[in-house]
């Protein structure tokens, strides 16, 4: 039951993520929209993974990609359960992880590809577009890291 908040967590960003897709879905067609001199929102299809990779794999990557989502996902689940509450760091850590993980597993899917809309750019530079479950992701990593080394 300690690790039922770390869950709810999950659930809420899920929710969230999947609202900020639905709403750059929406509203955003395929334009870009400035925002300020350095972020836009652009509404991508990503047919791969992370910067696109494996994007022009025919269909197969759809699926390929999925398996690995669920598969993380359940390994992360059980991880969280092995890890004392008192590990609040290295918890929510995976809780990002795991609901950036389980965001993107529902738009692959139930899509086929994963909605990205963020796109930071400066002078002629642009990172790749990216979504709420990608930062979660990248974010939870970070803590992870960081909780590994105390």
């Amino acid at each position: 039951m300690r690790h039922s908040k770390y869950f709810l967590w999950v659930i809420f960003l899920v929710l969230a993520d999947q609202l900020s897709k639905w709403l750059a879905y929406e509203n955003l067609g395929l334009g870009a929209y400035q925002i300020t001199d350095f972020l836009s929102l652009t509404f991508v299809q990503n047919f791969g993974a992370a910067f696109s990779f494996l994007a022009d794999g025919g269909g197969w990557q759809r699926y390929f990609l999925s398996a690995i989502s669920i598969t993380a996902s359940v390994a992360i689940i059980i991880w969280m359960f092995q890890i004392h509450p008192r590990h609040r760091l290295k918890l929510s850590a995976l809780s990002l992880i795991l609901a950036g993980a389980i965001g993107n597993m529902i738009d692959r899917i139930f899509s086929g590809f994963v909605i990205d809309f963020i796109d930071f750019h400066y002078a002629g530079w642009g990172f790749p577009v990216f979504n709420l479950a990608d930062s979660l992701i990248f974010i939870g990593v970070v803590l992870l890291l960081i909780s590994e080394r105390k």
